[in-house]
């Protein structure tokens, strides 16, 4: 495969602002079956993500777009409590989501939808922080008719209490859906003091920080102030004022607070009185979180440290109540904006963010055993199309859309002589820069193969531009008008079919809806939609109804994610988050005679819906019986659909095989249906032969399990029988980042009549690459001891080296570790699962704790003295045999793309091939089953740019041996990274000991 790295492409990630866990932490509810379980993060630009941890997982599964000028500064779940249906049976509460911003609005949003569900505002001055309500039980009597009638314990509604710039407090009610004002507290008596920072000590107590170095209390019942405390004045030489960033409040009542001055301040509940400061920090305080059962206090800041704060051990009851800093750690490179925990049986962490843009997660109940991670901060899906045949580079971000060409390879113009001195040829250049009106950031865009037409939309619109290369090289852009019935269709995804014909959009309420193009194949004809739109109707789905003390996302779950076209454009499929798989195919064939175009506008059969009453069967008959004709073709739900199973998880990649045949597609006829005639009762007769082409389609989930359905038999694909997920090779299984799109690498060849079917999967860190024209080898822990390695394991002496190295090592750890073991008498070793962050941190890697570190000396006098770290072998130290490991990882790269023998993953390959037969050079010039790297990072997307020329024999690859393996020209890919070190950041602090990084960054500027 051939890489072009492109750093220039414009992504500069927003700056997180607030972070909320869609549920308040539960010590008897287990996070494994917690299946509702969302994170909140909303960003500087308006963007709102939600991620879903599954057990460790961690992807983003859904992005509500934010716009211009909007900023999202807080967000707050809440938990409606449950219902009764018609049956008397208990339906789960649904989870709500608010957000403010930089006015006096507060917004809900409709989490199906990603869109604003409703808006609250006021008389009152802009909104600077907000909290919901704890969610607490009521006991309430089941029949009042009875003398001693039964109890139930329900749930009740929650209200918001939302901190202004004037120093009032806004309460607003929640109550029977709706969001409604319901009372303004008390304002402070002497001045309007700004309230930054707001928190519930109980039921029915609110606590506020304000910009007076104060600290209130107040009764929502009554509207009254109970006690105020107050912080002093500032330090010398500083404002006079003390800025309260953060309040929280534990489980016991205890108020704690994190300030302008550095200081995590302690105060008793009871008698609101200070218990005890910590200067800690030096610069402010801008966030506090604090575990279920209190013991545990994190702090983060503008110096970057995320502060551990514990109670220590004391054998006095006055000691108890003693706050210590157990441990510091820099886990951003910038300030710390925002932090929630969320903490259940088997989990427990702590998610931060700041302006660094990147959110990090920690161990809280494991903290320094665990390692913490840090999540991508670009999305989940690329915001990136190409056009391979014009060799064009389609990006965009909020209101923007870019389009660059990239040149021809340096390699290739020499090996074609087509230029005489390739280090003058441009590598790339911006051709077309487009600024979307309106405020809507945009949500997709596509844009044709042949570099003819683009399509771009947001979530009220969506727009069509026909482009045209100019004589100065650039690409002009002219914007086609759209039936009316068109103008007003917003989407959240827009997708062409490979052939041109079709523009899919999938509305923000999950209507998939196709627009037929015409007149496009003709340059001197205005190209048009037809217009009305074919719409698709999903299959009813029965989906499980969640716990009644989990909530319930509504119809979020049902929000399409990914959709894909067959090679052929006649098989379309859509997945959800869910897990769940619609197909639809296209029958008969084109008949462009038929004008205009039969498309019944009374037609249910095809309407988009999610849900509804209608059976399978009347839905069949209605389409047989008044099919939705658009040039004697009707789009159909695939007669097997039924027998594709539900996914265990949403699907990250949904991607058709393309097809291994280099023949163009044959076009549309004049007439496509010849030896059909109209009759009387049939004026428009259409085939119903169904599509041949290639309909195998490849399936990742967000669980990394690898499913290739044949769509048209309903079935799994042989390819997946043979190859379950369970022996995916265990340096893929390990990866931590979650797959974000793929690159298909198929072409004929002469060795295999399967030719070469490669897939290349990347992430935010990773590339890795799968031969689908061969089968996986089975793990090493699998089979049994063999002295010969598979093809595809690392099977160099240095890897089986350092594999022995680690192997040793990890006996040696888990020695130390059996040591504290309660039953290690018994030889039980129990493997731990990690609770929600990083992987587990070796025991001899640990930084708190007892000391790891030993001081070594030899001879009597101590004359060669060292330290050592406990549980390494000090004799096997030398990394000499990595030194070269990104060397061997681009020349691995070459030898794959030339079809070369290559055993290797992560950069180490084995140079020589065995002496042996024929027959095995001919094996093992097929290459490795997979292969993987960790070179690109980040990777924003990667698109293919740019078509092999020539035919099969001219593009020929020599082999090893002499002999020419066949196949066309390797792929060739444009690989876009997004370093953060290019994104343009705010200043940030230095602190007394940063000489040298405050003299790099002054550098820099």
């Amino acid at each position: 495969m051939d890489v072009h790295r492109c750093r220039f492409v414009p992504y500069p990630p927003s700056a997180i602002n607030a972070l909320a866990f869609s549920h308040s932490s539960s010590p008897k509810t287990s996070s494994r079956g917690l299946s509702t379980l969302r994170l909140a993060i909303g960003r500087a630009n308006g963007d709102i993500e939600i991620w879903n941890p599954l057990r460790g997982a961690w992807y983003q599964e859904s992005t509500f777009p934010g716009g211009k000028e909007r900023s999202i500064e807080g967000l707050v779940w809440t938990h409606d409590p449950e219902e009764k249906d018609k049956n008397g049976a208990n339906v789960p509460g649904r989870l709500r989501l608010f957000s403010i911003g930089y006015s006096s609005v507060v917004t809900e949003w409709d989490l199906g939808n990603g869109t604003p569900l409703r808006h609250a505002s006021g008389n009152y001055g802009d909104l600077w922080c907000i909290a919901a309500q704890p969610r607490q039980q009521v006991t309430q009597k089941k029949d009042d008719n009875t003398i001693n009638g039964s109890t139930e314990e329900i749930a009740q509604y929650q209200s918001l209490a939302v901190g202004c710039a004037d120093g009032s407090i806004v309460l607003l009610s929640t109550a029977d859906g709706d969001l409604k004002f319901e009372r303004t507290l008390t304002r402070p008596a002497k001045k309007k003091a700004r309230v930054l920072s707001i928190a519930w000590q109980s039921k029915y107590i609110v606590v506020t920080g304000h910009a007076d170095s104060t600290i209130r209390v107040f009764d929502i019942r009554n509207g009254q102030q109970v006690r105020s405390m107050s912080l002093g004045t500032g330090p010398q030489g500083g404002p006079k004022e003390i800025l309260l960033w953060s309040i929280k409040c534990l489980v016991d009542g205890t108020i704690v607070s994190g300030d302008s001055t550095g200081t995590v301040s302690f105060w008793d509940g009871k008698h609101y009185s200070p218990l005890q400061r910590i200067m800690s920090h030096k610069a402010d305080i801008l966030e506090l979180a604090v575990s279920r059962d209190g013991g545990s206090v994190f702090s983060g800041g503008m110096d970057r440290r995320t502060i551990l704060y514990r109670r220590s051990a004391g054998t006095r009851p006055s000691e108890k109540r003693r706050w210590v800093e157990v441990a510091h750690q820099r886990f951003h490179s910038h300030d710390v904006k925002a932090m929630a925990i969320f903490e259940a049986k088997g989990f427990s962490v702590m998610a931060s963010g700041g302006l660094d843009t990147a959110p990090i997660i920690v161990p809280v109940q494991e903290y320094g055993k665990e390692h913490h991670r840090t999540l991508p901060c670009l999305p989940q899906h690329p915001p990136v199309r190409s056009a391979p045949r014009k060799r064009l580079l389609l990006s965009w971000w909020d209101r923007e859309i870019s389009l660059w060409r990239i040149a021809t390879s340096l390699q290739t113009l020499v090996e074609s002589n087509k230029y005489e001195d390739p280090s003058q040829s441009p590598t790339k250049r911006l051709v077309a820069k487009v600024l979307i009106q309106g405020e809507e950031s945009i949500t997709c865009a596509d844009i044709l193969k042949d570099g003819s037409f683009l399509a771009v939309s947001t979530l009220s619109t969506v727009k069509v531009f026909r482009l045209k290369t100019k004589s100065d090289s650039t690409v002009g852009l002219r914007k086609i008008e759209l039936p009316s019935e068109l103008r007003n269709i917003g989407a959240k995804i827009v997708q062409w079919s490979p052939d041109g014909r079709w523009l899919l959009a999938v509305t923000s309420d999950d209507k998939i809806r196709a627009m037929r193009a015409f007149g496009w194949d003709d340059s001197k004809k205005v190209p048009r939609f037809l217009p009305q739109t074919v719409d698709f109707k999903r299959m009813p789905r029965k989906t499980l109804r969640p716990n009644h003390l989990h909530g319930s996302l509504g119809a979020y779950d049902r929000s399409i994610a990914r959709v894909a076209f067959s090679a052929d454009s006649r098989i379309l499929a859509v997945g959800d988050l869910s897990g769940h798989i619609d197909t639809w195919v296209l029958e008969g064939h084109e008949d462009m005679m038929q004008d205009p175009p039969m498309i019944r506008p009374n037609d249910d059969s095809m309407s988009s819906s999610s849900s509804t009453d209608s059976s399978d069967e009347s839905d069949k008959s209605d389409e047989e019986g008044h099919p939705t004709l658009v040039y004697a073709q009707h789009w159909k739900r695939n007669p097997t659909a039924h027998l594709i199973p539900k996914l265990a998880s949403g699907p990250l990649i949904m991607s058709f095989r393309p097809t291994i045949s280099t023949s163009l597609p044959p076009k549309a006829l004049t007439n496509g249906n010849g030896h059909l005639h109209p009759t009387r009762h049939n004026p428009y007769p259409h085939s119903h032969d169904l599509p041949t082409g290639e309909d195998r389609l490849f399936i990742v989930t967000a669980e990394h399990q690898f499913h290739e359905i044949n769509v048209l038999a309903g079935r799994i694909s042989d390819w997946s029988r043979r190859n379950p997920t369970s022996i995916l090779p265990d340096e893929f299984n390990s990866l931590k980042d979650r797959a974000m799109g793929c690159i298909w690498d198929v072409a004929p060849s002469s060795l295999t009549n399967l030719g070469r079917q490669r897939i290349w999967l990347y992430g935010n860190t990773w590339l890795w690459m799968f031969d689908l024209a061969q089968d996986l080898p089975r793990s090493h822990h699998n089979e049994d001891d063999s002295d010969e390695p598979h093809t595809g394991e690392l099977n160099n002496k240095s890897k089986l080296r350092k594999r022995k190295r680690e192997e040793e090592t990890r006996k040696r750890d888990l020695v130390l570790s059996m040591d504290h073991d309660d039953d290690a008498s018994s030889g039980a070793v129990r493997k731990e699962r990690d609770t929600g962050a990083g992987s587990r941190i070796a025991p001899h890697e640990m930084t708190t704790g007892v000391g790891r570190k030993m001081r070594k000396t030899t001879g009597a006098k101590g004359e060669d003295a060292r330290f050592v770290r406990l549980g390494r072998d000090v004799s096997d130290e030398s990394g000499s045999e990595d030194e070269d490991e990104e060397d061997a990882e681009d020349q691995a790269l070459m030898r794959l793309r030339r079809g070369e023998a290559v055993t290797m993953v992560n950069g180490d390959g084995d140079d020589t091939v065995k002496e042996g037969a024929k027959s095995q050079r001919e094996e093992m010039r097929k290459g490795p089953p997979y292969w993987g790297t960790f070179k690109y990072r980040p990777i924003l997307g990667i698109v293919p740019i740019g078509e092999a020329e020539g035919d099969e024999d001219d593009d020929a690859i020599t082999g090893t041996d002499g002999e020419r393996t066949g196949g066309r020209r390797a792929v060739e890919v444009a690989l876009v990274e997004r370093p953060m070190f290019d994104v343009d950041l705010p200043g940030r602090y230095y602190g007394d000991q940063e000489w040298s990084e405050k003299k790099d960054a002054d550098v820099r500027l």
